[in-house]
């Protein structure tokens, strides 16, 4: 019996994968997703390499010149106006060769993923020779840094040099790790400025015989696929050996099945990014929470036969997740695609009516992506008036029970259920009834960054609160205006020469959207002294008051720096405000929710 093997196995140079990349032999089939690593990943991975350390194979693919099977793609970073037709597919190790050649052969900086409510950064990477020299191996990574594109060193926000020059980089004995394999003519340079400095030259000897030569003579291990496997089993070993990877995502797999039946998943959802991005707050959507918002409609009408639309919701996140977003099939998904987009469309909308205008606005992001299933699953009616404060005081109370922080599926499952029946004449949602705020809750809360501060300076933008100094109105999008920043009413210095404990200062009651300008302007002094100073510069007492009513500041409070007074008045007017919005008049320590 003959044996027939589907692939060779086989040790190939880092810097010859690495070139292949570059020249366009090597490739990325289509299907595969997009570059998305992050800064720790990367510098592990660099230390790894730079101590010789094994990192895992990587599977190619060949490619037949007569016959091509997968539409390719250039690796990230590379640009090549006439791209040659290629001899292999990346079809795993993806991250880790586009990390590899952006680190280390491309002349672009390295563009690094920094979570979904963040734009991505771009980074050089440069090892600190003494610290790689002095760490034992576990620590290597600790001497690897990326630092921002100009080139100027800095991490933690805290600036450290300037590099636009070699000397400086010299100086500091940093080795920038693009010139890994220029390291000769590097090496000239750095003895040349250090005037061949013994001691230096020691130094660089020892780096370049326990860390360059590892680059140079890196060995990676590479299955190579036969370009004989028909596409069908090429997907299946993709999907296989992705699903073994916590890095491969749920559209990385869809996309490598629906290949297989003729639909270009990627190209459908650049297509579709695009679109939705141009509503400010889907810029950050991704294509695993489309996908995901695409589960929730397909599952619809499945978990609407569960006996008890009150059932625990760890039952329904069961149903929820018998047919999760691997499970969807192409019939599914191009069947929710087109609505489902004009439904975040019409999301988008709805929150830019609550002034949320920015992904980093949502208090949480999972509510997006139920809301546009749910905007479906309603219809027409979304357009009318009443079944539009529904919603605005379903989304509200959803924020305030936090049970999108916990049980998404299970919360997501039932609010599909419960909210469209509550619509149409049924028992108000568990979300809705169960939702409550306490001032204790409300004054407990000391990050600016949580969703209750989110919706609350949402509600001050609604309600078209006013800066201090300028008397402007607070901008919608922070994109406009930058340097509006959450700030203490009563100022931190003024609170800490009174006693006050920082719980207290430190609370959102004392916080509110206002400029830097505005900021350094009010210093550390009581507000009564900055409140007559905007007297003594021709600000009205009308106006003054106007103004901090707009921020549910009693004014009293202020002009009499009453800190205990002020934290009671605001807290209630907060309260209040939440109140209305969740379509409950009172909230309060003994008020039970309706």
């Amino acid at each position: 019996m003959t044996s027939i093997s589907s692939f060779s196995i086989t040790q190939v140079p880092l810097l010859n994968l690495l070139q292949d990349i570059k020249s366009g032999k090597i490739q990325v089939a289509d299907f595969q997703r997009s570059w998305c690593w992050n800064e720790e990943r990367i510098t592990r991975l660099l230390a790894s390499i730079s101590l010789g350390f094994p990192v895992g194979a990587i599977m190619l693919v060949e490619q037949s010149y007569s016959d091509v099977k997968f539409r390719p793609r250039l690796v990230e970073g590379v640009n090549l106006e006439h791209p040659p037709v290629p001899t292999a597919l990346i079809l795993d190790g993806l991250q880790r060769l586009t990390s590899l050649f952006m680190s280390l052969l491309c002349d672009q900086p390295v563009r690094i993923d920094r979570g979904k409510r963040y734009p991505p950064e771009k980074h050089w990477y440069y090892i600190k020779i003494a610290e790689a020299l002095k760490y034992p191996p576990n620590k290597r990574h600790e001497a690897i840094m990326g630092f921002s594109i100009d080139e100027a060193l800095y991490r933690d926000g805290e600036i450290l040099v300037d590099s636009q020059t070699r000397e400086i980089e010299a100086d500091l004995s940093l080795f920038p790790l693009f010139q890994v394999f220029n390291f000769p003519e590097w090496r000239s340079h750095y003895c040349k400025y250090q005037h061949n400095n013994p001691q230096k030259l020691a130094m660089i000897d020892e780096f370049e015989a326990t860390v360059i030569k590892n680059f140079e003579q890196y060995q990676m291990g590479v299955f190579l696929l036969s370009a004989e496997l028909p596409k069908e089993s090429i997907y299946y070993i993709f999907e296989e050996n992705n699903k073994r990877h916590s890095q491969a995502t749920e559209f990385d797999w869809l996309t490598a099945s629906f290949a297989a039946k003729g639909f270009d998943l990627r190209s459908d959802w650049i297509a579709r990014e695009k679109r939705l991005n141009s509503h400010p707050v889907l810029r950050y959507l991704r294509a695993t929470d489309f996908l995901q918002a695409i589960a929730l409609m397909a599952n619809h009408t499945q978990r609407a036969q569960v006996p008890s639309p009150r059932s625990h919701p760890q039952e329904l996140a069961k149903v929820a997740r018998s047919r999760d977003v691997l499970h969807l099939d192409l019939a599914e998904y191009q069947q929710g695609m087109e609505p489902l987009s004009l439904a975040f469309e019409q999301v988008a909308h709805f929150l830019r009516n609550q002034a949320i205008y920015e992904p980093n606005d949502l208090p949480y992001p999972m509510q997006l992506v139920v809301m546009a299933p749910l905007f479906t699953i309603l219809g027409e009616p979304v357009k009318l008036n009443w079944v539009y404060q529904r919603l605005k005081q379903w989304f509200y109370c959803a924020i305030i029970s936090g049970s999108y922080s916990r049980l998404r599926e299970a919360t997501a499952t039932k609010d599909l259920l419960e909210v469209p029946q509550w619509i149409n004449g049924g028992e108000v949602p568990s979300t809705v009834t169960e939702a409550h705020l306490s001032a204790q809750q409300l004054q407990s809360i000391v990050n600016a960054g949580s969703p209750i501060y989110r919706t609350l300076t949402a509600f001050l933008r609604c309600d078209v609160a006013l800066d201090f100094l300028t008397g402007e109105p607070i901008p919608r999008s922070l994109r406009s205006d930058p340097k509006i920043e959450n700030h203490h009413i009563f100022p931190q210095q003024w609170c800490k020469q009174q006693g006050i404990p920082s719980s207290r200062y430190n609370s959102i009651i004392n916080r509110t959207p206002l400029t830097a300008q505005t900021n350094n302007w009010l210093g550390g002094v009581a507000p009564s002294e900055y409140l007559i100073y905007l007297e003594g510069h021709g600000m009205s007492e009308q106006r003054i008051e106007e103004i901090l009513r707009s921020h549910l500041i009693d004014p009293a409070t202020l002009y009499n720096d009453d800190f205990d007074a002020f934290f009671e008045a605001r807290t209630q007017a907060i309260l209040a405000r939440f109140g209305r919005a969740m379509g409950k008049d009172e909230l309060g320590d003994n008020q039970a929710p309706r």
